[in-house]
């Protein structure tokens, strides 16, 4: 598999909490796979994930990340895996930002 892109945690806790899960009970640990996967899905393919339209966004992203676009990706369970893509000159990031079922991904995007 050619991985041409980075992606990396919005922060050391949210990084914490995707290695716990690793070692966690069964539901956990197919959690930590599915989101493996779409890591690497998003190291081949950033766009790989469903775009978010602005109007969506919920403003703890803007406010806490200053996002400038924000994608998800479904994972098993009906979780999502909510993503922003960072870029300069050299280099394109994928940051994971939060993961979540479907109940509070609803909740969070008040759909």
């Amino acid at each position: 598999m050619r991985e041409d892109f980075l992606v990396a945690f919005v922060s050391k806790k949210i990084k914490n909490e995707f290695q716990l899960l690793k070692s966690g009970r069964f539901e956990d640990k197919k959690l930590y796979n599915s989101i493996n996967k779409i890591i690497d899905e998003l190291k081949c393919n950033p766009e790989s994930g469903t775009k978010i339209p602005k109007r969506l966004w919920p403003k703890k992203y803007v406010n806490n990340f200053k996002i400038t676009n924000l994608w998800k990706s479904n994972l098993v369970n009906a979780w999502r895996l909510i993503y922003s893509i960072k870029t300069n000159d050299v280099i394109i990031v994928s940051v994971v930002l939060e993961w979540f079922d479907h109940k509070e991904y609803e909740k969070r995007f008040k759909y």
